[in-house]
């Protein structure tokens, strides 16, 4: 099966824009300018503290790109620590913390983004991931299923979906799941292949072979060899007809 690796970063940190309103009252005009005075200046320190850990978020951004994980994580952990609030900083992280394959602390991290803002796709995606490669495999469903009801037009989360139900033996269910991708994406070859890799551990050969077709067909070299040593097609790789697609 191919999994759809990548992960999915959250953009910008957005925090609360700080602002003045309000004139004073006559009546209490030295007492309303000093309270005024006092907003001002610590609407400029909560606003540098802002504009810091937005420094520290795009630096994180930067060496996670440049996989520097290590390095990109202390760097979420300082835009943390000045706003603890921004579920992209704690997804970003886990993302970090998911590449160097410290699943069950990513799986925090992702939790804690969660727990700030239920509704954030990426944090039940990359989730997902996490407890995909912990084999959590009907929890990674349950984040994956999150995820999808979130934004039905996500086929990454999907294929991963169908990748999970796989691994509990559901190939119908996981069938299903790639179909849908496909819906979406048509020339999804990740899916055909998993769709391939699917019936041919129900040792499905013509349906392992039409899907396998259609995967080459998009991406030739790649499934080629891949289909040559995945151990998915045991079941059909002594056959005629699967040895003739891969010639």
């Amino acid at each position: 099966m191919v999994f759809q690796r990548c992960f999915i970063a959250s953009g910008l940190i957005v925090f609360f824009a700080f602002g003045c309103s309000g004139g004073a009252n006559s009546s209490t005009e030295n007492t309303t300018q000093l309270v005024q005075e006092t907003n001002v200046t610590q609407l400029f320190i909560e606003a540098k503290a802002t504009q810091k850990a937005e420094d520290f978020f795009h630096q994180g951004n930067n060496l996670l790109d440049g996989q520097r994980y290590e390095d990109a994580i202390k760097a979420y952990d300082r835009a943390i620590a000045i706003k603890a609030g921004s579920p992209e900083a704690w997804i970003n992280r886990g993302i970090g913390l998911t590449s160097l394959q410290r699943y069950k602390d990513a799986l925090a991290s992702y939790n804690t983004a969660i727990a700030i803002k239920p509704d954030k796709y990426e944090a039940w995606y990359n989730r997902g991931i996490a407890l995909t490669s912990l084999q959590r495999y009907q929890d990674a469903i349950a984040s994956y299923d999150k995820a999808i009801a979130i934004q039905p037009d996500k086929y990454e989360a999907l294929i991963n979906r169908g990748i999970a139900l796989t691994k509990l033996h559901r190939y119908q269910d996981a069938i299903v799941s790639y179909d849908r991708a496909i819906a979406i994406k048509p020339d999804l070859h990740q899916a055909y292949y998993n769709k391939a890799c699917s019936y041919a551990l129900q040792s499905n050969l013509e349906l392992a072979i039409e899907n396998l077709d259609k995967a080459i067909e998009l991406v030739p070299d790649k499934y080629k060899k891949l289909a040559k040593t995945d151990p998915d097609f045991s079941k059909v790789r002594s056959e005629k007809q699967f040895q003739e697609l891969l010639q």
